[in-house]
């Protein structure tokens, strides 16, 4: 290390530093801007074997960041199975019901190394690396987690790390360039240029193995795609397109062949040299991979059975009694040994409490310092790393440096932005992205498209040119009725879409790569241009061949309310999407639901015979206002017409079998004795008579199509609430 001429009395010689024997520190007088450079001088025998030493001396990168996290310790209530859960009388204490997942676990996780932890299905793996990334509500955590030797705040915990799932959430028909420039326009500031977010993916690809798969998309079962150790390197890119300082990692490898599976860790290896902290929990590593890890920590039933490096294994089990055979991998050797005392009485107690013992010989120790290097602590302060860090190009995510002079010096600080970009930013992002997904899988919406041309087919054809009799009254209404609950039936092709998203969602969240109503609004604006085009095909097929009234006014109120119900049954299926967590439950849920809506839409039974205690649902009826609304639109156009004269009024009576002449004959008595002077030809009832005894007299069919609209606005409120309240990615 180099420092200014004022700088001489403070840092030490290479003659002291050979005296030492040891490791050198560097001084306030050294440049904290520049990496540190720390000089190992290991004693060794010369060749000629007389007892003498000499310096032999090794330059290796300072350690800027350590995760430490001690005595974690995680249970979790297990569920009574007596019938009196209420009560809390079937004899056991709170204690006894509890199922410890983590006792007890200590370790520390440095920069530029891997850390594995290992064990049996069921042995706390994936506990731990939740606890760590703060996972587990801190409630529910007992120890402590820290960086550097600072508590870890949640909030800056999500901006300087990266968690990948174990499943490869990704979107299919996005290739996997584009899918890691979404990635970067979520979490790289706005502040960067379109050019350098462009280069650094093109440089993450490059450092993933990803050249050639490049244009390729991800693929799912319908869409052959890239290979499976490829869809999981692009599942970590995306995660560390920010190129973050903590990476946690679920089983990484699980389910690859070995050779994807190495090609993996050696790029977690290539991540970790970058400067990143990198924490992975893994099955059952090979031997090429075991070369590839720097600290392993393996759990049996939540508790600590080794913790050191893979070098130690065989020393620590040959100490133990139980040698590792030549040419046995040692960590199936070690996992399996696990496995077996598993099976016992005693369990692994025995081999926990000889890792305590052995992590205070001298022997580990010197191990751990032959493996990994003697245990620096960093000689930063973790807002001084951070700082270094973002100044030496992580970070790019979230964080803005600024200088702050005094008289004297200038201090850099580090301030934590909760996301990278703003909102709108964020919002046309996520709208191109789902524009993207819904132009490369067109029979989605060919097939809706179909289902409701066929429907208006059927409909125009059935109710081909209605007349203006009380029957071409009635089959009005059946129309009117059909025709809006089909508009919410159809929609329920809604319902897989979020579900399906559903854990990106999470995943992309969970490190704060947007905001929940910027997901919201753009849901709305993707989902609604195809809407216009089905409502359009709709109206144009069914309002002529029918023969409503209105003409071109009444067309187009037409296509407006049928847009503002598939508007509305839109946003009423994805507020259930977001609340029901099964594709089944959730088309059982919307088809009983909206025969709820129509039965009490006022059709069936009308407003004023409703009884009381069940009004409410009147109103709460997604179809009562579009159906009100076509009623008034047909009824109301032309107050003054007529659609019952003279003698129609015996349609559907005894009298109605009757010949014309006698009915006008009897209609003519009607008149003397009443009289009233009317005739066959008279008008009987009008539009207005018919929509008030319908009870259609409570809004306009302007006030029903805002009343739709408004509907379709409250439901996407909810499932904006929906996504804050059960979104959370903690466990309790």
């Amino acid at each position: 290390m180099e420092g200014s001429a004022g700088d001489k009395s403070d840092v030490a010689t290479v003659d002291q530093l050979r005296s030492r024997g040891s490791v050198s520190t560097a001084t306030s007088g050294v440049d904290t801007s520049r990496d540190h450079v720390l000089v190992d001088v290991q004693a060794t025998a010369d060749e000629n074997g007389d007892g003498s030493t000499t310096g032999d001396f090794i330059c290796r990168p300072a350690i800027h960041f350590v995760l430490a996290f001690h005595d974690l310790t995680y249970s979790v209530k297990r569920p009574r199975r007596s019938f009196n859960r209420s009560r809390g009388d079937d004899g056991t204490t709170d204690a006894a019901r509890r199922n410890t997942l983590l006792d007890g676990i200590s370790g520390e996780a440095r920069e530029g190394e891997i850390m594995a932890v290992l064990g049996a299905s069921g042995a706390g793996k994936s506990t731990l690396i939740d606890a760590l990334a703060s996972r587990i509500q801190r409630e529910s955590l007992r120890g402590a987690v820290t960086l550097n030797g600072d508590a870890l705040d949640g909030r800056l915990l999500r901006v300087i790390s990266a968690y990948v799932m174990q499943d490869d959430l990704l979107y299919p028909m996005l290739t996997v360039v584009e899918t890691l420039m979404y990635s970067a326009e979520f979490r790289l500031p706005r502040s960067l240029s379109a050019s350098k977010k462009r280069s650094r993916v093109q440089a993450l690809i490059d450092q993933l193995g990803l050249r050639a798969a490049a244009n390729t998309i991800i693929g799912d079962e319908g869409h052959r795609g890239v290979s499976g150790g490829e869809r999981r390197r692009v599942s970590i890119g995306i995660d560390i397109i920010h190129d973050p300082i903590i990476l946690f990692l679920d089983e990484p490898t699980s389910g690859l062949d070995s050779t994807s599976a190495f090609m993996v860790v050696k790029v977690l290896q290539r991540i970790a040299q970058s400067g990143s902290v990198v924490i992975m929990s893994i099955h059952q590593p090979s031997y090429r991979i075991l070369g590839l890890l720097d600290r392993l920590l393996f759990l049996s039933r939540g508790r600590t059975v080794y913790y050191g490096p893979p070098a130690g294994l065989p020393l620590f089990f040959s100490e133990l009694g139980k040698p590792i055979p030549d040419g046995e991998n040692p960590a199936e050797f070690a996992l399996d040994h696990i496995r077996e005392l598993d099976g016992t009485h005693a369990g692994t107690e025995e081999l926990v409490q000889f890792n305590k013992a052995w992590q205070d010989k001298p022997l580990s120790r010197a191990i751990s310092a032959a493996s990994t290097g003697p245990l620096d602590r960093p000689s930063l302060s973790l807002k001084e790393a951070i700082s270094l860090s973002v100044a030496r190009g992580k970070l790019v995510s979230g964080m803005s440096t600024t200088s702050a002079a005094d008289t004297e010096v200038a201090a850099a600080t580090t301030e934590v932005s909760t996301y990278a970009n703003p909102w709108w930013v964020e919002l046309w992002v996520l709208t191109r992205r789902g524009f993207t997904n819904t132009r490369r899988t067109p029979e989605l919406f060919l097939i809706r498209f179909g289902a409701v041309v066929v429907t208006a087919f059927i409909l125009a054809t059935i109710f081909w040119r209605l007349d203006n009799t009380p029957k071409g009254v009635n089959e009005r209404f059946s129309f009117f009725a059909i025709a809006m609950s089909t508009m919410f039936y159809t929609s329920a092709d809604a319902l897989p879409v979020f579900l399906i998203e559903r854990y990106i969602f999470l995943r992309e969240t969970a490190h704060n790569a947007y905001r929940r109503s910027s997901y919201t609004l753009s849901n709305a604006i993707v989902a609604f241009p195809p809407l216009v085009f089905l409502s359009v095909a709709f109206a144009a097929i069914t309002f002529f061949a029918v023969g409503l009234a209105g003409g071109a006014g009444g067309f187009f109120f037409f296509v407006l309310i049928v847009l503002a119900s598939f508007w509305a049954g839109s946003g009423f299926v994805t507020f259930l999407s977001g609340v029901v967590p099964h594709v089944i439950i959730g088309y059982t849920v919307v088809v009983a639901v909206l025969a709820y809506f129509l039965l009490f839409s006022g059709f069936f039974v009308t407003r004023d015979r409703i009884p009381n205690y069940w009004i409410w649902f009147h109103y709460v009826s997604l179809i009562k206002y579009p159906y009100e609304a076509v009623m008034q639109n047909e009824f109301g156009a032309d107050p003054g017409k007529c659609f019952m004269r003279g003698v129609q009024m015996f349609d559907g009576t005894p009298m109605g079998k009757l010949p014309v002449a006698t009915q006008v004959t009897v209609l003519n008595a009607m008149s003397k004795s009443m009289r009233i002077d009317f005739n066959s030809t008279s008008c009987i009832t009008t539009g207005t008579d018919i929509l008030a005894k319908q009870a259609v007299d409570q809004l306009g069919k302007w006030g029903c199509l805002w009343a739709t609209v408004a509907w379709g606005f409250l439901f996407r409120i909810l499932f904006y609430l929906t996504l804050l309240l059960s979104s959370s990615n903690k466990r309790s």
